[in-house]
Formats: structure tokens, sequence, C-alpha cells
């Protein structure tokens, strides 16, 4: 929509001011998720009660996906400036923790992403996440292998992104002192699984999940003429992304660390 078009905008102008990683990184990332929303949306028009021809994102959508990565780039900007450097704890504490962490939020949102546009109609009866019970296509908090799959690559990619970064802007000392960045790579993947695990188990237990008994498709309001599957109206899926990328952006700079960056 046009308000999410601008909240991107100014999204995009404050990553890409305080490092081109953090650029690339959300390039991938609206662009992979934006074809993963398209795939197949016959099958999920049939699923999901909510669902929107296009995928079209409002400002809202925007700001709860974008929100922690900007939050982060804006004190990366405040503490190191606008400085295009390699993952170092060693030399460059704050900014690797930061870029981690911004590297972090965006994994989350993309492998979150492509497990459920991608799991949704790729699986055929996800599991429960916190009882591994069948239940529909469509639950909150319901999980397959071929969505964990989707959100360990979602998260490679972002991953990828953010080398791919480093490795064209900073410098080749910073470079030749830092720990090898292909890393970085591993990371990206960890953080979109975590992510999407994240997701799965506030879905699971903070977001309401039923199904229409006339229409046979996932709600997230308890009304008449639906079936409860799961979890409780605390949440909604603007505040599960939210809190998810949150979560995930301040643990993947500590398993960075412990992957050696």
């Amino acid at each position: 929509s046009t308000s999410g078009a601008l909240l991107a905008l100014l999204v995009g102008f404050c990553l890409t001011l305080a490092h081109y990683s953090f650029f690339f990184c959300l390039i991938a990332f609206f662009f992979t998720s934006s074809k993963a929303t398209k795939y197949r949306q016959d099958i999920k028009s049939k699923i999901e009660d909510d669902f929107k021809e296009g995928g079209q994102r409002n400002w809202l959508q925007v700001l709860c996906n974008g929100g922690m990565a900007t939050e982060l780039a804006l004190l990366y900007l405040l503490d190191v400036g606008s400085s295009d450097l390699p993952v170092d704890f060693r030399h460059n504490y704050r900014a690797s923790w930061l870029g981690m962490g911004v590297m972090g939020a965006i994994a989350c949102c993309n492998g979150d992403t492509w497990a459920s546009e991608l799991g949704t109609v790729l699986a055929s009866e996800p599991r429960l996440i916190t009882t591994l019970k069948k239940v529909p296509r469509g639950t909150n908090g319901g999980v397959s292998i071929a969505g964990l799959l989707a959100s360990y690559f979602g998260g490679l990619l972002i991953g990828a992104a953010y080398w791919v970064g480093v490795f064209l802007s900073a410098s080749s000392g910073d470079i030749s002192r830092a720990p090898e960045q292909w890393k970085i790579v591993l990371v990206g993947g960890f953080g979109g699984l975590l992510g999407s695990l994240l997701d799965s188990l506030l879905g699971a237990t903070l977001q309401y999940s039923g199904k229409d008994v006339k229409t046979g498709k996932i709600v997230e309001v308890a009304r008449l003429g639906v079936s409860r599957i799961s979890g409780k109206m605390i949440l909604d899926n603007h505040s599960v992304n939210l809190i998810s990328s949150i979560l995930t952006a301040l643990m993947l700079p500590k398993i960075a660390l412990l992957c050696g960056l």
C-alpha cells in the first residue's frame, strides 16, 4: 500500500545510511518475501480468512517487521557512525553486536515469512509446536519439516546478503584482521530458524486460531460459528512478528559470538 511504501522508504534510508550490508539484507527480504507471499495464492485464499490478493503490506506490517532493525540501525549510526565494518567482535564489539542484531531481526522476518507462505502450501498437515498434534494448514503455531527448512534457507539468504555487503564495502585491512566472514551466512540461517520457532511458539499460545465451520477457513478472532483450535486472544499477528524479531535480534549476536565471529 502507499503507507507501507512510504514507511519502507524511510526504513531503507536508515539502514542504508548505517551499513550497506543492512541495505542488502532489507532488499533480499522485501524481494523474496514478496515472491513467497504471491506463491500459489489460489491455495492460500481457501485456507486463510484474512488473505489479501497480491500480499500488499500496510504501514503497520512494515513497522512490525522492520521496526527493530531500524532502531538498531539508528543506534549503530549514533554509536559507530556510517561505517561499513566486517563482523569482528574482538576488535569492533559494539558494531558487530548491533550488526548481528539488525541481521537477526531481518532474518527472523524472512525466515518466518518463508515458513508460513511456503510451508502452508507445500506441507500437508502441520503439527502444533506445543503439543505436536496435527492441526489444519494456516493454524498459528503449526510447524512442518518443509516450513522449518524454508525458514532456515530464508535466514541463510539474509546471511548471504549481509556477507556480500561486507565483501563489497568493508576495507581490505578490516577484513584481513577479522574472522572468516562466511560464517555470517550460517548465523543468518540460525536466525531464520530461531525466529520462525519463536513466532510459532508465540502464535500457538498467545494468538487465537479457530476454524470457521461454514467456510472452513482459519480465523484469528473468536466468534459464533468458529471452532477453537489453539491459543488465546492476547496478541495479533503484527504483535507476534514484532516480539519474535526483537527476541531474535537480541539472541543472534550471542550465537554469532559462539560461532567464532
